[in-house]
């Protein structure tokens, strides 16, 4: 495939990712894999990131660190929660 459509595969790349994209765009962003090493060896690399990231123990944050990061982010109604 030609590197033009690198560009379309990043647009829906995270959907393909996580599972979430359309039978259609699979097979798209599944071809387009097939043709161009460079995309996959990028779609290769975010997996496995993807992967080692899940089986990190995930850090324990500080209430108050959390509580400046949601009124920072305007997110003040997940304190709550």
């Amino acid at each position: 495939m030609e590197h033009d459509n690198c560009q379309h595969l990043l647009d829906d790349l995270s959907d393909f990712l996580d599972g979430e994209a359309s039978a259609e765009v699979c097979a798209e962003i599944e071809r387009h894999l097939a043709g161009c090493e460079n995309c996959r060896v990028m779609v290769d690399t975010l997996r496995k990131t993807i992967v080692l990231y899940h089986e990190l123990p995930q850090p324990e944050v500080p209430e108050d660190a959390r509580r400046r990061l949601y009124q920072a982010l305007d997110l003040n109604d997940f304190l709550t929660h």
